[in-house]
């Protein structure tokens, strides 16, 4: 199984980024994808998740984020606007069972994530 996530970079704050999650390996009529960032020093935070149609959220993210899934293309991206500094951060991409979005930390599994650096 790999969930394997691109797209990170720098960008100024205010900007814009988008990320993708392409899985493999796993049927994925049987699970949710969810975006989590990790950054050193500060808690992980599970930022979206999505299940069919049903999206959902985390408050700090909620307003400037938009998650989005493309099943011709089988990839899940994640569309970052009006990023701050807060935003720094490995994001990572995650399946976890549909039932459970929006617990996204109770995944079954993980990639490696994307690093975005928002600098100017």
């Amino acid at each position: 199984v790999q969930l394997q996530a691109s797209g990170g970079g720098l960008v100024q704050p205010g900007g814009s980024l988008r990320l993708s999650c392409r899985p493999s390996g796993i049927a994925l009529d049987y699970y949710a994808i969810g975006w989590v960032r990790e950054a050193p020093g500060r808690e992980r935070d599970g930022l979206a998740c999505i299940n069919y149609t049903w999206k959902y959220y985390a408050s700090p993210v909620r307003g400037r984020f938009t998650i989005s899934s493309d099943n011709e293309k089988r990839t899940v991206s994640l569309q970052m606007n009006n990023v701050g500094p807060g935003d720094t951060a490995n994001y990572y991409c995650a399946a976890l069972d549909r039932q459970k979005c929006p617990f996204i930390f109770d995944f079954d599994y993980r990639g490696q994530g994307t690093q975005v650096t928002v600098s100017s």
